[in-house]
């Protein structure tokens, strides 16, 4: 059975940043495409960043690109999320989560292409 486990959330000013870190156990990560996403209170979780299995190609929403930035490390087991420049609107549980197949090239940005997920980890942004 997959675990993954979200760290670093915490409570940080407008402007500020903030490392999310993800841990697997129970299973490997390399050969998977890792994806965080978000949950803002009141909204629908949505997609925020996604990585592929050697961390050579990242994709990002819109609203966060050149702010946030995906990278894994694969002997550790690990994938992580720098939060930069953060905004009141970044306020959000953030949850990781595993690619369903190995070595997925498309749907990245599909919750439901993910079947492993965190309980997520809060990120509160005061303005």
């Amino acid at each position: 059975q997959v675990q993954l486990v979200e760290s670093g959330g915490g409570l940080v000013q407008a402007g500020g940043s903030l490392r999310l870190s993800c841990a697997a156990s129970g299973s490997t990560l390399s050969s998977y495409v890792m994806g965080w996403f978000r949950q803002a209170p009141g909204k629908e979780r949505e997609f925020v960043a996604a990585i592929n299995w050697s961390g050579s190609t990242a994709d990002y929403t819109d609203s966060v690109k050149g702010r946030f930035t995906i990278s894994r490390d694969n002997a550790k087991n690990t994938v992580s999320l720098q939060l930069s420049s953060l905004k009141f609107e970044d306020t959000a549980v953030y949850y990781c989560a595993r690619y369903r197949a190995p070595y997925s090239k498309t749907w990245w940005r599909l919750q439901g292409s993910y079947d492993y997920w965190g309980q997520g980890t809060e990120v509160t942004v005061s303005s």
